[in-house]
């Protein structure tokens, strides 16, 4: 299950989001919401057990410290997405990320992010940059 491609949408009053219908497909009726790199992360409920199982798999081995595995409990919410597909944005998350009317949804292979539009433009050069790099190397195609 891939999450990829990009897609403009807004918040509704409430700090809804219309989960777009090809990414919606993809989740019961639960999302795992995190924050991330200056945006919002939402798992399916099985990427965000895989990747809880990897970090507690890393606390065991001591290559990562408890206190990650501790702050992404603490700071991730389990949201429903209702049937019109929306998802519900909790006010902190929101604010972490500088959310406000229109938000990017934008596919991240295993999950989706949501973005602030302007920090998504003020990094895309550089990943388009990066991404050139990466197939001229021949890590790509």
């Amino acid at each position: 299950m891939l999450f990829v491609g990009t897609h403009e949408h807004s918040l509704d009053e409430k700090g809804r989001v219309v989960l777009p219908a090809k990414f919606r497909s993809r989740f019961s009726a639960e999302a795992f919401i995190s924050p991330a790199a200056n945006c919002i992360a939402i798992y399916t409920p099985e990427a965000f057990a895989e990747m809880v199982a990897r970090l507690q798999t890393q606390v065991q081995e001591g290559s990562v410290e408890l206190k990650v595995l501790r702050r992404l409990a603490a700071s991730s919410d389990e949201q429903r997405i209702d049937s019109q597909g929306r998802l519900s944005i909790p006010h902190r998350l929101r604010e972490f990320a500088s959310l406000e009317n229109e938000v990017l949804l934008c596919g991240a292979i295993t999950h989706i992010e949501i973005w602030n539009p302007d920090d998504w433009e003020g990094m895309a050069d550089d990943l388009d940059r990066s991404l050139a790099d990466t197939f001229w190397q021949g890590g790509g195609i």
